[in-house]
């Protein structure tokens, strides 16, 4: 998946550049599980994500998802789902907005990370 975890899969309903709805405020379902809600997205192509707010699912972290860890996005429910487990996701590397968005060397590690095993 490596060459792709920066970008939304053609299944996941979402084309990067061309569908400009606002993720913000979605739900966003794990493998096992609900894991949060999007506060920040980006649809930039080579480099999407996801940014989830877990509220006290993981003490009010937040944690940065690859758009290719999206299998769909269902805009009626607003609801996106992923295909890792809650596991996968709290063991993540640590995610600061402040800190991380625009660190290439965080995009790399972080990339590494969900270029493992899936959740599902």
């Amino acid at each position: 998946m490596t060459e792709n975890v920066w970008g939304y899969r053609e299944t996941s309903g979402r084309l990067t550049g061309v569908d400009l709805t606002d993720l913000t405020g979605y739900k966003v379902e794990a493998a096992d599980g609900s894991i949060g809600k999007v506060d920040k997205h980006s649809d930039e192509v080579g480099s999407a994500y996801i940014v989830v707010d877990t509220g006290p699912w993981i003490f009010g972290k937040e944690v940065l998802l690859p758009a290719g860890t999206v299998t769909r996005i269902d805009p009626g429910e607003e609801k996106i789902y992923v295909d890792r487990t809650k596991e996968q996701i709290k063991n993540a590397p640590e995610f600061d907005k402040d800190k991380h968005l625009g660190n290439a060397e965080y995009h790399q590690q972080v990339g590494g990370y969900y270029d493992g095993p899936r959740g599902v």
